[in-house]
């Protein structure tokens, strides 16, 4: 991952992170831009957890973005940077057509087959210029596909929390605290979206709570009537709400 300086007399550049596994494909990409004098390359990444982290640090306008890259995908990605603020532009440089639909439902702008030609990569910058202009419209919808990882922000820094090492999740005030086989992480979504992202990998058993289902050990009740989750790798038990105890045994009947 490579960082640039922006200089002085470029402060009202478009500010562009490139995003590609293959080091040729990103020199050709900033040949192409030196071309506009207003735009400035920020940063560069090989993968799209380098790309996050690039766009975290550098707050870029918009982002060249391969999809097919090792790790976290460019699709995978752009889910994430439709989530930042200010949020970037996105434009996929990709090899492959078949990820066209993909790639509009995770809100890019553009999509350039490579190698990419000057004069789409202009077009390009044209419409990542009118994105800018009206950025502070809502975010799109987020895509029906679950993500692999999520994105844990705090003052520029960025942490990726694979799905899977996620033990579960807990509604905080306005963030959800992520509990994960390296400790916990702040998140601002809410529990409710996360639910409905990931439902068939977590469940709830309290109104702030949802736990990892291939985590579940036991359903238990105390001496004082009090229902509780064991999770493996987890310490203590969870609270379990009464309005979700029936489903949370027909879950330990499943398992």
């Amino acid at each position: 991952m490579r960082f640039c300086t922006v200089q002085s007399n470029e402060v009202d550049a478009v500010k562009v992170v490139i995003a590609d596994d293959e080091p040729l494909a990103r020199e050709r990409l900033r040949a192409l831009l030196a071309e506009h004098p207003g735009v400035s390359v920020v940063g560069e990444a090989a993968n799209g957890s380098e790309a996050l982290h690039a766009c975290a640090q550098a707050q870029p306008d918009l982002v060249l973005l391969d999809i097919a890259m090792p790790g976290v995908d460019g699709l995978e990605a752009a889910r994430h940077l439709a989530q930042f603020e200010p949020r970037p532009a996105v434009v996929f440089c990709t090899a492959y057509d078949a990820h066209a639909l993909s790639a509009f439902e995770a809100a890019a702008i553009d999509y350039l087959m490579k190698p990419v030609r000057a004069e789409r990569l202009a077009a390009a910058l044209e419409r990542a210029r009118t994105f800018i202009a009206g950025r502070g419209n809502p975010p799109p919808a987020p895509s029906t596909q679950p993500r692999r990882v999520l994105c844990a922000r705090l003052r520029g820094s960025l942490r990726l929390v694979p799905v899977e090492d996620i033990l579960y999740l807990q509604a905080e005030e306005k963030y959800v605290v992520v509990h994960h086989l390296r400790g916990q992480d702040l998140i601002e979504e809410s529990l409710r979206s996360l639910e409905d992202e990931f439902g068939e990998r977590f469940i709830r058993i309290h109104r702030n709570c949802l736990i990892a289902r291939s985590r579940l050990q036991e359903v238990r009740r105390t001496p004082a009537g009090q229902v509780q989750a064991v999770l493996r790798d987890v310490a203590e038990p969870l609270e379990v709400s009464r309005r979700c105890v029936a489903s949370l045994k027909s879950e330990m009947e499943r398992l």
